[in-house]
């Protein structure tokens, strides 16, 4: 696949909500995931391997509510990068706290793959 078919695939898949699913599909093995700050989630700002990236997520979907999830993008950067625009209405189900995420994802593909993706956010 493409930079271009790998961002199409992403954001197709995170508009339905199959972000896991992403992972299988697009991911290489050894993805780095990067986060913008470290954050109230079970592990460090950067994080590497696939099955790693996918517990982070699974771990994120599940202390959380989602109310909307509106994905924007792909915009391609040059043969190797593409970023997408996140805007989430979402609920922290443990603090029971309704907030609002827009972020941007900033993903490097080689070979067909994601290999790295880096979250941009106010904090």
């Amino acid at each position: 696949m493409t930079n271009a078919e790998v961002g199409e695939r992403l954001c197709e898949l995170c508009r339905e909500g199959k972000n896991l699913e992403a992972i299988d599909e697009l991911y290489a093995d050894d993805v780095v995931s990067v986060e913008a700050a470290e954050g109230d989630g079970p592990l460090p700002r950067t994080v590497e391997g696939k099955e790693t990236v996918r517990g982070k997520t699974e771990w994120w979907a599940n202390a959380h509510e989602v109310h909307d999830n509106e994905v924007m993008g792909p915009f391609p950067h040059g043969d190797d990068r593409f970023a997408v625009f996140f805007d989430v209405d979402v609920t922290n189900i443990e603090s029971d706290q309704r907030f609002q995420l827009r972020e941007v994802a900033v993903y490097t593909v080689a070979d067909g793959h994601v290999v790295r993706e880096e979250f941009y956010y106010a904090m």
